[in-house]
């Protein structure tokens, strides 16, 4: 029940009255949840609807064909202070355009990233801009589906599903790899948070995995928590890895929020930093300038990634002829004061 890209349309009750062999007004009562309709005639067209990627049109009357001058931002997480950023570039390159971003938030939730989606494309924005390229397969209809620009960010390790604007975090991962064996360390522990619902985490995480085994090392230890991150989780989780594995020289953490709170416990136990042990975050964060120290990390371009997406949106719905793009963008390494310089 998917369609190719090249016949993006908007699908209509037709489309779902075909493919659930039942008619267009019974179609309609299931969806507007109105009349009396069998349970087994209901689930039918419900599943052929989610299979679809169909989703109602809340514009009534004269609007029903048009979109409106919203952009819809589809992230996991406010609390993150990844995505402000990438949120404030979206907003100031739309700002002279027209067009309004509107943000969901799915708190690394695929069914409720599924129900977001669901939600803003009922209104018919203009675009959407949405973080990652794994969704289920219901969301994954829906984009696919639908008739106005769709841009992925953050992550281009996967197929997009139109535009794509990110890093490769699994490369990411290997470059930090590399450039930790390249200053000497050898005994190394990861802590990670969120994860494995933080694709992006996950996917560094192997990329890091891969540049030890190049070397022929392995982890010596990790820590994983299910939360979210907090520089509190990053003093309590260090704490425990090092009682548990205190020959550690190094410790690559899954975000600078974490590694900070893991700089702050070295710093407190009088632990020489990057002598002793060295560490290393992600996302270059810029609460690390009020540090003393400055965490090692790498620029995950996500003020990039918000303009870049932004700009093919504004694009696409002046002119739906544009062809989609894929756009990666290469993260830097700020080793900061925690690695050993060579």
């Amino acid at each position: 029940m998917s369609r190719p890209n090249d016949l993006r349309r908007p699908l209509t009750l037709r489309d779902v009255s075909e493919a659930s062999g039942v008619s267009e007004m019974t179609v309609s009562r299931v969806l507007r949840n109105r009349g009396d309709v069998s349970n087994a005639t209901r689930e039918k067209v419900l599943k052929a609807a989610k299979t679809l990627g169909y989703v109602p049109n809340k514009i009534a009357g004269a609007l029903a064909s048009q979109r409106v001058n919203l952009v819809a931002v589809i992230i996991p997480s406010l609390s993150n202070l990844v995505f402000p950023k990438v949120l404030s570039n979206i907003s100031d390159e739309l700002e002279d355009t027209g067009l309004q971003p509107v943000v969901g938030v799915t708190n690394y939730s695929p069914e409720k990233e599924e129900q977001v989606l669901y939600e803003m494309l009922s209104w018919r924005p203009s675009g959407v801009i949405i973080a990652g390229l794994e969704h289920t397969d219901a969301a994954r209809a829906m984009l696919q589906n639908t008739d106005i620009p769709v841009v992925e960010i953050m992550d281009v390790d996967g197929e997009g599903i139109d535009s794509v604007v990110g890093i490769s975090h699994r490369r990411a991962g290997l470059h930090m790899a590399e450039a930790i064996i390249a200053a000497g360390y050898r005994q190394i522990g990861f802590i990670g948070t969120k994860m494995p619902e933080d694709h992006r985490a996950r996917k560094r995480f192997e990329g890091f995995k891969e540049g030890l085994a190049k070397a022929g090392l392995t982890l010596a230890d990790t820590e994983f928590y299910a939360g979210g991150s907090a520089l509190a989780k990053g003093r309590e989780m260090t704490e425990t890895l090092l009682r548990r594995s205190p020959n550690l020289d190094f410790i690559y953490y899954s975000n600078d929020m974490v590694g900070a709170g893991g700089l702050l416990y070295c710093s407190d136990l009088g632990m020489d930093v990057p002598a002793q042990i060295g560490l290393a975050g992600f996302n270059g964060l810029d609460l690390l300038d009020g540090f003393s120290q400055r965490l090692a990390t790498m620029d995950a371009c996500r003020g990039e990634i918000g303009r870049k997406a932004a700009q093919i949106v504004a694009k696409r719905s002046q002119n739906d002829q544009v062809a989609s793009e894929v756009i990666e963008l290469e993260p830097v390494l700020q080793p900061g004061d925690t690695i050993r310089r060579i």
